[in-house]
């Protein structure tokens, strides 16, 4: 065969690639597209995946559906999406811990996933500010407060377990702080909340959506916001920094699917959930829910998954942190 040859097949080859791809993407979606959430039903992820899977039902012309696949510290919903299709029709919506849930598992499930290359990003959904708040009969107003009390006594936090994204909050802020509050590990975030409402324990690292009714009638009080700047959701609460801690660490929502995914899939969907971020309702729930809205392009979020697996994996290692 010629170079000539040779060269107009290749050219063949990728005009009919590219064909095949505008040609799937025109047809896509034609049947339910599930959206994967590796947590609990009713809990902050699984409410704004619904969201997300109501408007894009409409805009899509197909049914979106919420699949609640908890377990693992959300590693096998995200195994089960890592080994799917690629074909558009398995999502995954998970916070910014899916980064980061393998490595503080003492003996990762064997059904496992790449966290860093296994999955297709899509859109980056939202930023999620993290807060230390207290109850009333705490005593403490401010994170002075509580450094001033861990010199004489101790302390304690509660958290939703061992090695989620609070605890690891909590053990980052005892490193910079260089007081020690003792951690107090609960199965979820209910029953954590839940004791500092009843004063059993002082107070908890949280997202804002899970604690925010507590806040607004005074129930709980919100010390710090653990961001670079005060966030809108919550513009009255200071930042850990202007206590003169250099503590910085928040999560976020992304829309993954499966490695390969086709790039015009990729784009439909993506365009679509841009949209769908502008919409005031839309707003307004991730407002409820604690989230700031970002979207942009599917590189936005590999940015911030690659960044996390990173900083993530340094931190872990080095405070010896990990699940029970």
């Amino acid at each position: 065969m010629t170079g000539i040859h040779r060269a107009l097949l290749l050219a063949a080859s990728v005009v009919t690639a590219c064909f095949s791809g505008s040609t799937f993407a025109q047809r896509y979606p034609g049947k339910t597209i599930s959206i994967v959430v590796a947590y609990p039903a009713g809990g902050d992820t699984d409410m704004l995946a619904r969201v997300f899977a109501e408007k894009l039902s409409g805009r899509l012309g197909q049914p979106v559906v919420v699949e609640n696949r908890p377990g693992a510290t959300g590693v096998i919903g995200s195994s089960h999406v890592a080994k799917a299709s690629p074909d558009g029709y398995t999502l995954l919506l998970t916070p910014g811990s899916v980064t980061f849930a393998q490595m503080v598992l003492k003996t990762a499930p064997n059904s496992g996933y790449d966290a860093l290359n296994g999955f297709t990003p899509i859109v980056k959904v939202g930023s999620v500010p993290l807060f230390l708040v207290a109850g009333p009969g705490s005593g403490f107003k401010s994170f002075k407060d509580v450094v001033s009390a861990a010199r004489t006594r101790t302390v304690n936090f509660a958290t939703a377990g061992t090695g989620s994204i609070h605890h690891i909050l909590g053990e980052v802020v005892n490193n910079a702080s260089g007081v020690h509050l003792e951690h107090v590990p609960y199965k979820g975030v209910a029953p954590a909340i839940n004791d500092v409402l009843g004063g059993h324990i002082p107070m908890t690292y949280i997202s804002l959506g899970t604690v925010k009714p507590y806040l607004d009638s005074g129930k709980l009080v919100p010390l710090a916001v653990m961001d670079r700047e005060r966030t809108p959701l919550a513009p009255n609460v200071p930042t850990l920094q202007e206590s003169g801690y250099k503590v910085e660490m928040n999560t976020w929502y992304g829309l993954f699917g499966p490695k390969g995914m086709s790039p015009a899939v990729v784009k439909t969907l993506n365009e679509h959930m841009n949209e769908i971020l502008k919409m005031p309702e839309v707003l307004a729930r991730m407002s409820t829910l604690g989230a700031v809205p970002i979207g942009g392009s599917p590189e936005t979020l590999a940015k911030a998954n690659a960044a996390d697996y990173e900083k993530f994996g340094r931190i872990i290692k080095d405070l010896h942190i990990q699940a029970d």
